[in-house]
């Protein structure tokens, strides 16, 4: 289970938690202009925009969860389990492989209104990578500075979602989690009010009482809760520093600790990476379960020209800085 998140001061922020209960060895993962995309159906792609992402990386070919091209539009596929419905081969339309949509998108679009066109054209396909790895049932957040949208691949077809909290979780569909909002419109930053009875004097007793009710459980509906209530209310100053620490508070709203979240047989669903990247600027940020360090890549000090990957492998282990 995962949940992205979008944010904005001076700069636009985009990123997402991975929550799983292992790791497929994941790398932050540059994509220069002239690195070839191979697609399975439709024309490689020689020339297009640069990216940078979390990605595993499986015969030279990235598989990305999450990135942003250089042009500033960021995309992230969650999982959708049970939901998700690809097809068959369809004339007509553009035939992408489900891991092809985040590069047949950023490689290709600057906007969400550009890559709103091109969803428009394509049909998601019931094809695996190979023979290790199985078709991952997901749906996207696609987002820029201006707007969001949520794409759906769904037995009706595929069903594009305008997305105003640009925050984007798992099940149910993405319009059932929008309306959801409906029962949390009590919700306040401010003190409450008693309307309950006139007949009875109740007072607050806590800070924070504008907000019971707020779900903390670690549902994928009580996470879209959060992040949107924490997101939409959430203040910061505009610098870098105090932009990403902000992004990272409202991830860290549903951040998952080992063992809250039992899969049976000794496994457990964590957080492994949070991200966060200054999509106006190219820089990847990051912190994973065992180091809480925020770590950068900045795109635009590598070669954006060449034709190989890049990849930083995670730093994984807890950076602790000691002040005496």
């Amino acid at each position: 289970m995962c949940t992205a998140a979008t944010y904005k001061t001076k700069d636009f922020y985009f990123g997402r938690t991975l929550d799983y209960e292992f790791s497929y060895g994941d790398e932050v993962t540059i994509v220069p202009r002239n690195f070839q995309f191979n697609f399975r159906k439709e024309k490689s792609i020689k020339s297009h925009y640069a990216m940078i992402g979390m990605a595993h990386v499986e015969e030279d070919y990235p598989l990305y969860h999450d990135a942003i091209n250089e042009k500033g539009l960021g995309m992230a596929g969650l999982n959708f389990v049970g939901n998700a419905d690809y097809k068959e081969y369809l004339e007509g339309k553009d035939n992408i492989a489900q891991f092809e949509f985040i590069p047949w998108i950023l490689s290709q679009c600057a906007n969400v209104k550009e890559a709103r066109t091109l969803v428009e054209k394509m049909n998601l396909l019931n094809i695996s990578f190979n023979n290790k790895l199985l078709v991952a049932q997901l749906h996207w957040i696609i987002s820029d500075s201006e707007e969001s949208i949520t794409v759906e691949s769904v037995k009706e077809g595929i069903k594009i979602h305008e997305n105003p909290v640009g925050v984007l979780t798992n099940n149910p569909p993405f319009d059932m989690q929008m309306f959801a909002l409906n029962n949390y419109m009590n919700l306040s930053t401010k003190s409450p009010e008693n309307n309950f009875s006139k007949k009875l004097h109740l007072k607050q007793y806590s800070r924070g009482m504008g907000a019971l009710g707020l779900p903390g459980d670690l549902s994928s509906q009580s996470r879209f809760i959060r992040v949107a209530f924490t997101k939409m209310n959430s203040i910061s100053e505009e610098g870098e520093k105090e932009s990403v620490s902000q992004f990272f508070h409202i991830l860290n709203s549903v951040d998952q600790q080992r063992g809250c979240c039992d899969l049976g047989d000794g496994k457990y669903e964590i957080t492994i990476y949070t991200s966060c990247c200054n999509t106006n600027k190219g820089i990847y940020y990051y912190t994973s379960y065992d180091n809480h360090q925020i770590t950068a890549v900045n795109m635009n000090k590598e070669n954006l020209d060449g034709d190989k990957l890049i990849q930083y492998s995670l730093i994984k282990e807890e950076q602790i800085k000691m002040q005496n």
